[in-house]
């Protein structure tokens, strides 16, 4: 074995002298080993290899992990010593490189020669195997190579597949082809390899007693023997006279790239910081693209050295290495940097030969064309600040355009005469555009509370530090603008605690903004749907915030002058301040109540699964309107389902019908959210069904006003919460806190006072 090793490293030095390669040793040979490469104490050499870690020599010297492969073994009985791997004793090595990823190593040529009638009568076969190692076959740096005609010269896997191969033929010397270049398929010929190749076993096979097209068998020239082989790229050149006679056996080196390949990638390594082999501070990761997973380490710019110990990457002193870093004035060193300045006194490029001149002084030239450019750019100024005057001109003209087309003339008398009489306007203010753009930060993405069918909601703070919500609408009907400021004042006039305070609005922009009291808990939907809040809701505090909700509407229908129809009454509508105090909000489709006939909408607002059926299809809203969509809020606070889904069965997704449906068989408990049931008396439930089922009637003459809506609600929560409401209590005591029309009722209702939602069901009283 060792002497058939020293013939394939005699063969190898001839055959390097007879093919006189162009491409140079590696860098790695050619050079000093460069200091601090190896784990401390540990070989770093083996002849005229430099051995750097992850790579080592004995224990301790080499980095372990699960693969292996990066604990080498030297043998130094041979002239020159051996180095291979210990895992892979085949594998000698020729060379190691950090910065590359590579490492070269020595192959052995497949030879088959054949006699004069293509039998076969000598061959030597060639595999080599990395296994599970950090090492695959460079597929950019290698290729295959088939010498030898006519043949096939292939390779395959370790399950024996084919992977790559290619044909050599040879034609007669008097027809060679001008020209044409060499290993192109004539005597020689090549192929790529895949990525990912960590079994290399090639084989070739003689054409010349094949059935085959006369090109391959009788039109050709014949050699004795073939060969092929993985070999590097830049290391192999072909010419006739060195392989077509040739007889003999011989090694050509590979390249083999190589990876920390226990993880994946850099970020799967990084979370493993014990096992993170980028040790160096100053060092950076880079995933292994393009030829299996892992990942390797290089230096920081300006760093040099071993990536892979502690401390291992040091400062370059570039100041000291002008050949690379030429600096031709004064240089400064600085860590993974330097600067290159001119001495003082001069001035340019540093880097440059005789880059630094003399500053000049300040000649006549130089004033004549300082005064000109002085002169032009005056004149650009000023003709800039006379076309920024015609712009803040032009602004100031839309503005008041914007400002009296939204009723803003009209607003400012209505604020007089209020202000005249004594009444104050309310706090109500007209605010400029640019106030709002500074207290929402130009109308930032950070600011905004809320999207929705009318337009964006921003968190705003005022000059004053009053913290506020500013809507900023979408757009807004020519119609709607005659009437709005009229309309907006009526509603700043509004003075109840469970109604958001409207503080004033902006005229001077295309779509009016309108500035309401912040509300800090966010939305009743947001509250009752959100999965990320999972909080537990007091019956008591659904009951609550249903109470103060329709007190609200109720303060809007019945105590406002003129009254006010809400017109989207929903849980995204209805506001929770800290305490979760309920606040109705957002009228952006309300109304002003009509007061003849004639006013009824060219267009139904409002949002689906909260839509009043008779205003549906007679166009015209009244506050039992309201009531219907406040029916469906309190039937979400109950159950905590959605007033719509879209996800289930046809059936099922309206809330209301699912309710209606549960009411006919007496199974309307099952709707409600578990807490509610656990919590509630049956007698209280069946009011609030009771209720609900009135709010929900398809008459509007049938259903309840909100005044009488909230005084029922509220007079069910003192009952809920009263200790009377014990199951030992009373009778007569906790009768007198139900409802006055509906004491006594049984507790169950009977199968004929709820009829089908389809057929226009209402609720019998």
């Amino acid at each position: 074995m060792a002497s058939t090793l020293q013939l394939q490293a005699i063969a190898l030095a001839v055959l390097l002298l007879a093919l006189a390669p162009a491409i140079p040793a590696s860098s790695a040979q050619r050079q000093p080993p460069p200091v601090g490469l190896a784990r401390p104490g540990c070989r770093d050499r083996c002849g005229n290899i430099t051995i750097p870690y992850p790579f080592g020599i004995g224990a301790g010297c080499y980095r372990h992990d699960v693969l292996g492969g990066f604990q080498l073994h030297c043998d130094d009985t041979r002239s020159p010593p051996r180095l291979t791997i210990s895992d892979y004793s085949r594998i000698q090595l020729a060379g190691l490189s950090l910065a590359a990823g590579e490492a070269r190593a020595y192959l052995n040529a497949t030879r088959k020669c054949y006699n004069s009638t293509g039998g076969l009568v000598d061959r030597s076969l060639s595999y080599m195997s990395l296994g599970t190692s950090p090492y695959l076959f460079s597929p950019a740096k290698n290729r295959l190579v088939a010498t030898g005609c006519p043949s096939l010269g292939y390779f395959v896997d370790s399950r024996e597949y084919f992977v790559s191969g290619c044909t050599s033929v040879c034609r007669p010397p008097q027809y060679t082809i001008p020209g044409q270049g060499s290993c192109t398929g004539v005597g020689c010929c090549q192929s790529d390899i895949p990525p990912g190749v960590d079994y290399f076993q090639a084989n070739t096979l003689s054409l010349q007693q094949a059935q085959l097209d006369p090109a391959f068998t009788t039109n050709v020239v014949v050699t004795r023997c073939h060969y092929v082989f993985l070999v590097e790229t830049a290391w192999f050149s072909y010419s006739d006279r060195g392989f077509l006679n040739r007889t003999d056996d011989f090694a050509v080196p590979v390249v083999l790239d190589w990876a920390v390949r226990n993880v994946g990638n850099c970020s799967a390594a990084r979370r493993n910081a014990t096992d993170y082999a980028c040790r160096s501070a100053n060092s950076d990761c880079f995933d292994s693209i393009g030829n299996g997973a892992g990942y390797r380490c290089n230096c920081s710019k300006g760093f040099e050295g071993n990536p892979y110990l502690d401390g291992g990457c040091t400062d370059i002193d570039e100041c000291r290495r002008k050949d690379r870093y030429p600096c031709y004035g004064d240089c400064t060193n600085t860590p993974g940097s330097y600067i290159c300045e001119c001495p003082p006194g001069t001035n340019g490029d540093a880097t440059r030969q005789n880059g630094c001149r003399t500053k000049d002084k300040f000649t006549l030239a130089l004033k004549v064309v300082t005064g000109v450019s002085v002169g032009v750019f005056l004149s650009v100024f000023m003709c800039f600040w006379l076309y920024l005057g015609l712009q803040k001109r032009k602004l100031i003209r839309t503005k008041q355009r914007f400002f009296e087309q939204n009723g803003g003339v009209i607003l400012q008398q209505q604020m007089r005469s209020y202000s005249s009489a004594g009444a104050g306007a309310g706090g109500f203010k007209i605010f400029s555009k640019e106030e709002l753009e500074k207290a929402t930060n130009n109308f930032a993405a950070d600011r905004v509370l809320g999207r929705g069918g009318h337009g964006v909601v921003y968190k705003g703070v005022l000059e004053d530090k009053t913290v506020v919500a500013i809507k900023k609408s979408k757009m807004m009907e020519e119609a709607q603008t005659k009437e709005f400021a009229r309309e907006m004042f009526i509603l700043s006039q509004i003075n109840h605690r469970n109604v958001v305070k409207l503080l004033g609005c902006c005229l001077e922009v295309e779509v009016p903004m309108l500035v309401y009291e912040f509300v800090s808990n966010g939305t009743l939907y947001h509250y009752i749907h959100n999965k990320d809040l999972k909080a537990d809701i007091t019956l008591d505090t659904r009951l609550r915030i249903a109470a103060e909700s329709a007190e609200a509407l109720a303060y809007m229908h019945s105590s406002a002058s003129p009254p006010i129809l809400h017109g989207d009454v929903k849980t995204a509508n209805i506001l929770l301040d800290d305490k979760l105090t309920a606040k109705v909000s957002d009228f952006g489709a309300s109304k002003l109540a009509p007061t003849d006939e004639a006013e009824i909408a060219t267009l139904v607002q409002g949002t689906c699964g909260y839509l009043d059926p008779e205003y549906l299809m007679t166009c015209q809203l009244t506050d039992k309107s309201d009531v219907y969509s406040f029916g469906v809020v309190l039937l979400e606070l109950l159950t905590r389902k959605k007033a719509l889904y879209f996800d289930g069965p046809e059936e099922g997704r309206s809330l209301v019908s699912c309710f209606m449906t549960a009411m006919k068989a007496g199974r309307h408990g099952e709707l409600l959210d578990s807490q509610v049931r656990n919590e509630v008396r049956a007698e209280v439930l069946e009011e609030i069904a009771h209720l609900v089922m009135q709010c929900l009637s398809m008459s509007g003459e049938e259903r309840p006003t909100m005044k009488a809506a909230a005084e029922r609600l509220e007079r069910l929560r003192r009952y809920q919460q009263h200790p009377w409401a014990r199951a030992d209590a009373n009778p007569e005591e906790r009768q007198t806190l139900l409802p006055m029309e509906h004491r006594d009722l049984p507790i169950m209702f009977r199968q004929q006072d709820v009829l089908d939602l389809e057929e226009g069901s209402t609720y019998s009283l």
